[in-house]
């Protein structure tokens, strides 16, 4: 498995160029649009208006991340997001260049398919990320993308959309300094940053906000 939590601050300094120069099908000398012009969003899940807002701060190659979302994420889901407790918002984080093109893929697939695509990449993880053949990944990451329901043209669009690419390590780099994030998986809960916790842990802490 590749690297993971380093010191964000090093890393976001090189982000770009070490990304976008190496996207899968990306042809930089073609490309016109601005990145500014790109609009990224994140997706979340739960009432807009839940008393608790949590945003995770992750990365598609993090193990730790992967272990989170097969052990306290489901919990978490059907306790407090799907009763209207708690608003969750997944914020990328890119480690590599494979978790960029994770969420490319991810991406990808709209707001609609984008959590069911999250699942499948920390599910199968450790198959997707293990080689250290770019092509080999990009072929998994294919079928990940294929079993949510895209097709070859939409996935050769995203691989190649240079210019969303940039504006996702931008809007990163820029998100990741502002809560000052160090490491996957961290936490924003109602503004006061998190490390990595087990689900007792994040429970007591939810359910001191819902009682205050």
């Amino acid at each position: 498995m590749r690297r993971q939590k380093p010191m964000l601050q090093k890393f976001a300094a090189a982000a770009t160029v070490a990304l976008i120069g190496l996207l899968p099908l990306a042809a930089p000398a073609q490309e016109t649009e601005a990145p500014a012009t790109v609009e990224i969003t994140d997706f979340a899940l739960g009432a807009a208006d839940a008393p608790v807002q949590i945003t995770e701060y992750a990365s598609f190659t993090c193990p730790h991340c992967a272990t989170f979302h097969a052990n306290v994420w489901p919990r978490l889901k059907s306790e407090y997001v799907d009763t209207g407790k708690v608003r969750f918002t997944y914020r990328e984080v890119y480690f590599d260049r494979y978790g960029l093109w994770a969420a490319m893929v991810a991406r990808c697939g709209g707001e609609m398919r984008y959590f069911g695509i999250v699942d499948m990449l920390f599910d199968q993880q450790q198959e997707w990320a293990a080689s250290d053949d770019p092509n080999v990944v990009v072929g998994n990451l294919r079928t990940i993308g294929k079993s949510a329901g895209l097709d070859d043209a939409a996935l050769d669009a995203c691989f190649k959309d240079g210019a969303k690419a940039e504006a996702m390590v931008a809007h990163f780099e820029t998100n990741m300094a502002a809560d000052g994030i160090e490491g996957t998986p961290s936490f924003m809960i109602d503004g006061e940053k998190h490390s990595n916790m087990s689900f007792e842990d994040m429970k007591a802490i939810i359910d001191a906000k819902l009682a205050e």
